[in-house]
């Protein structure tokens, strides 16, 4: 197959560029390549490389800057969208985009499902929920909704923070009331390519790591795993000011992604050979 990744310098991107440049033939464009907002660029980018599927990891992600930047956060993350959507449809490209827990207000108490309804609370969470509605203007698609992505070449991650944190021995603020389910990008990329070359039915996924934790028992797993006493700063949501609201109970069920075939390793597994990787490429 031939792949064309957007965003592909981020943290997604370089984990389905690395996961599917093994077999396939894959072509990468960054931020600094392509604007995925710009209509005509995109277009003749389709034209020219004639992709099977396109991937489109592109995104604004500052979800607190979004509030002060809506228009910067719509134009990447809807509008780009749409280009990206028309594009696929051009060339009769099955089109792979990626959604967010935000979309969803976070009040519930089980596992979200791909068809409860959304209530974003937020400029970012607004911004990613159109992009959802504009992905499915492609002929085919897969809407993967993942949360709280960590690891990568380009990891900058709440999770990275973390880990760098407490390997310097500082002090890090985390939520105690947060819940989450952690994604690990090479678990993304690896689920994403089960569900094209396995033809799974098209639509809506959520594409999580399995489990749920706040962020205070993740960082304290993160200490144990690194052997370190946990410096760590526990504060509920409601005491931190924030720009943008974060749902504080946004767990996502792999129910549909299981029946289709597809089985996430659990977040402690996938976090553990994180640190592995971390400790490799480091040296």
């Amino acid at each position: 197959m031939k792949i064309l990744v957007t965003g592909a310098a981020g943290q997604l991107g370089t984990a389905i560029v690395d996961e599917f440049g093994r077999d396939h033939t894959v072509v990468a464009r960054g931020r600094s390549q392509l604007d995925i907002a710009d209509r005509e660029q995109v277009l003749g980018l389709a034209q020219d490389v004639r992709p099977d599927v396109i991937i489109n990891c592109a995104a604004y992600n500052n979800v607190d800057g979004a509030e002060d930047d809506p228009e910067g956060a719509l134009r990447i993350n809807a509008f780009g969208v749409r280009c990206v959507a028309e594009a696929a449809r051009s060339v009769a490209a099955l089109l792979v985009h990626y959604g967010t827990d935000f979309v969803f207000d976070g009040e519930g108490s089980r596992p979200y499902l791909e068809h409860d309804p959304p209530n974003p609370r937020s400029a970012y969470a607004i911004s990613k929920l159109l992009g959802e509605w504009f992905a499915r203007d492609a002929r085919r698609h897969y809407l993967l909704r993942v949360e709280s992505l960590f690891g990568g070449r380009a990891a900058r991650s709440s999770v990275d923070r973390i880990i760098t944190a407490l390997e310097a021995g500082q002090q890090t603020r985390v939520f105690t009331d947060r819940t989450v389910s952690p994604s690990y990008v090479r678990d993304v990329a690896s689920a994403t390519r089960a569900l094209i070359e396995g033809g799974a039915d098209l639509g809506v996924y959520h594409c999580v790591n399995s489990g749920s934790v706040t962020w205070y028992e993740l960082a304290r797993e993160v200490a144990r795993l690194l052997g370190v006493e946990p410096k760590l700063d526990p504060v509920p949501v409601a005491q931190v000011i924030l720009r943008a609201a974060r749902p504080k109970y946004c767990v996502l069920s792999n129910e549909k992604l299981l029946r289709a075939g597809v089985k996430m390793p659990p977040w402690q597994d996938a976090l553990r050979r994180y640190l592995r990787e971390r400790r490799t490429r480091t040296g």
